[in-house]
């Protein structure tokens, strides 16, 4: 069976990289070893594999990429250290639901 990875980094300037792969190992590797020149973590090396989700099926794993690199930083963030109450926060709609800093709610979470 073969499987496909999404996977996230975090850049030495903070910012995150998602990608996916059939090989997680050896595209881990071409980023840390800066591969090509002109890619994004290139110039932002080191970087630190934060999260992956292994999948079955290619077409499932180029959709959640794409669907999470249209997140928010701070939602990937939520993605990656397992706070679900968050991920479900950032995920509303703000057109439907209003924006939580004018229903009086803290955009940060609490530890």
């Amino acid at each position: 069976m073969k499987f496909y990875y999404v996977y996230i980094l975090r850049c030495s300037d903070g910012t995150f990289y998602t990608g996916m792969t059939n090989d997680l190992e050896r595209r881990f590797v071409q980023h840390t070893s800066g591969h090509q020149k002109d890619a994004y973590t290139y110039a932002r090396r080191p970087i630190i594999l934060k999260w992956y989700l292994q999948c079955t099926d290619s077409k499932e794993a180029i959709k959640l990429e794409k669907q999470i690199k249209g997140w928010s930083h701070r939602k990937k963030s939520a993605l990656i250290e397992e706070k679900w109450d968050d991920l479900v926060k950032f995920s509303k709609n703000y057109t439907e639901h209003g924006h939580p800093e004018s229903r009086g709610e803290s955009l940060t979470s609490s530890d």
